[in-house]
């Protein structure tokens, strides 16, 4: 029903990571690493993903409507219980998963980076 509002205070902190360690980077050089700064923006690119899929889908199912309150579980209690139900237990499975899928990404990335810029293939 709103899952997909869950992940937009990790977004919001995720960005302001980002700025911070943009101004430290700009003080450090690291050849031949990929920046964090760099890595945090696809973070935020996945997490946007996923907030963009998701509502597609809900917009889909007739969850999400043009006008107020915009989600139809806002209407009577019951499914307004259900929402947040739902936003507690969906949308932190969806906090934690996009990051853990990131961060894996991000380890295989640092890896074949690693043997390429040591063996030099």
């Amino acid at each position: 029903m709103a899952c997909f509002t869950a992940v937009i205070p990790e977004l919001a902190l995720v960005y302001v990571i980002k700025k911070k360690v943009e101004k430290k980077e700009a003080l450090e050089n690291k050849a031949h690493t990929i920046a964090l700064s760099t890595k945090l923006s696809w973070l935020i690119t996945m997490l946007w993903g996923g907030v963009f899929l998701l509502c597609i889908e809900h917009l889909w199912h007739g969850e999400i409507v043009p006008w107020f309150p915009f989600l139809t579980a806002m209407q009577n209690p019951q499914d307004t219980q259900a929402m947040f139900v739902e936003i507690l237990t969906i949308g932190t499975c969806i906090d934690l998963f996009i990051p853990l899928v990131w961060f894996v990404a991000c380890f295989l990335i640092e890896k074949a980076n690693y043997k390429q810029t040591r063996y030099g293939a």
